[in-house]
């Protein structure tokens, strides 16, 4: 019997089985490590538009159930305020032609206050001297001064008794306001204000004023201008300066050169010191 000649593996074939079987069992050994998938690209920046200054604010998620969020509606800026209307000129004398009297001596300037007075506030005017000295000499008598003179003292009372409305005598601490107090006096009453000149020394009658605002209808008008008369007129004084003529229209300024407080005399007038002045009431 012929034996068959056994049949030998190439050593090629040996070496290629091998390395399959190494390449196996790397594959399927527990706790390899997986090669990492590539990560994906960054997000573009979201660009923010040149028009917007600071910092962005974040971006809040919604909730899942609840409602979703808004911002709150922004409060509505106040309305301006109306301008503050401004005040109207305005202006009132009671003045009339022939109403004024200059004095007829230098120390009846009471009596001729006390004249053009009357004469403003009666139809016919008079200018006589004889109504003058009357004048004069009853308000002297109600002064009853040791100088033998008239002042407020028998002034005011004087204009009580003639039948031409109430009168009292105020003094005010400043001339702004003692300008305010005759403006409204002669707007409320339709009558001048008397005016104690020259720290209680004479007597002027005022008989209108220019204001910016009416005083009947505010508290707040300004005086811009007062008309005088002074029964001095011509002769002025060398002490206090020139009279103004009949009518002028002077600033507060201009009157405070000769309408000056009073803040001592001689005489005790019943008020305090300051600007007096001798109101018509009522």
């Amino acid at each position: 019997m012929r034996t068959s000649p056994t049949r030998h593996r190439p050593l090629a074939t040996w070496l290629a089985l091998a390395i399959s079987l190494v390449l196996v069992a790397a594959c399927g050994a527990s706790g390899a490590s997986a090669v990492p998938a590539a990560s994906p690209a960054p997000a573009a920046p979201t660009e923010v538009s040149d028009d917007v200054r600071g910092e962005a604010s974040p971006v809040v998620p919604a909730s899942p159930r609840g409602p979703s969020v808004s911002a709150a509606p922004a409060t509505p800026s106040p309305s301006p305020a109306p301008p503050t209307p401004q005040p109207e000129p305005f202006a009132l004398n009671l003045y009339r032609e022939g109403d004024f009297v200059g004095q007829y001596t230098f120390e009846w300037c009471v009596g001729a206050s006390v004249q053009m007075t009357i004469n403003i506030l009666r139809p016919e005017d008079d200018r006589s001297r004889l109504t003058q000295q009357r004048l004069w000499e009853r308000a002297r008598d109600l002064s009853d001064s040791p100088f033998g003179g008239a002042n407020p003292v028998g002034w005011v009372p004087l204009l009580n008794e003639l039948g031409i409305g109430a009168w009292r005598l105020v003094s005010v601490p400043t001339l702004d306001e003692a300008v305010q107090q005759a403006a409204a006096a002669i707007r409320a009453t339709n009558r001048p204000v008397n005016l104690v000149m020259w720290r209680g020394r004479h007597a002027w009658v005022m008989t209108g004023f220019t204001a910016f605002g009416d005083p009947a209808a505010t508290d707040t008008f300004e005086v811009t201008g007062v008309h005088v008369l002074d029964p001095l007129y011509p002769h002025g004084s060398t002490r206090w300066g020139t009279s103004p003529e009949p009518n002028s229209l002077l600033t507060p300024e201009q009157l405070g050169e000769q309408f000056v407080a009073r803040t001592s005399g001689r005489i005790d007038l019943g008020v305090p010191p300051g600007y007096p002045l001798i109101l018509p009431v009522g």
